[in-house]
């Protein structure tokens, strides 16, 4: 099973999830998005579980001052996000198709189970 996290900063969310999974000594592969930046493919993965919506960090000012806080637009979310990758919440957190959007352990437990 291949796990990634994606993050734009190293925030207190992004730092429980890194450190769920060396306490559970499961391997994981770490995205800075200032480094790596995402695909168009990529970030619709990461967008189909839960909506466009759901991976724009709205509790960030900076963000809720921009209009694409404001749209339901698959398309311009995508488009705004590839461009600025901080309008993400940190960290999203992938496997196979399974994502968990920020820090939420329960989640994180169903997504690992059955890791090594």
């Amino acid at each position: 099973m291949s796990i990634q996290i994606y993050w734009h900063k190293k925030n207190f969310a992004t730092q429980k999830a890194e450190r769920f999974f060396k306490e559970r000594r499961i391997s994981y592969q770490s995205f800075d998005l200032k480094r790596h930046k995402l695909g168009k493919m990529e970030l619709e993965a990461l967008m189909r579980p839960s909506g466009p919506r759901a991976v724009l960090d709205l509790l960030d000012t900076k963000v809720l001052s921009h209009p694409v806080a404001y749209t339901q637009d698959r398309a311009i979310i995508i488009d705004y996000v590839l461009m600025n990758p901080r309008f993400l919440v940190s960290p999203i957190v992938r496997s196979g198709s399974k994502v968990v959007i920020g820090f939420d352990e329960q989640q994180l437990m169903a997504l690992t189970e059955g890791a090594s």
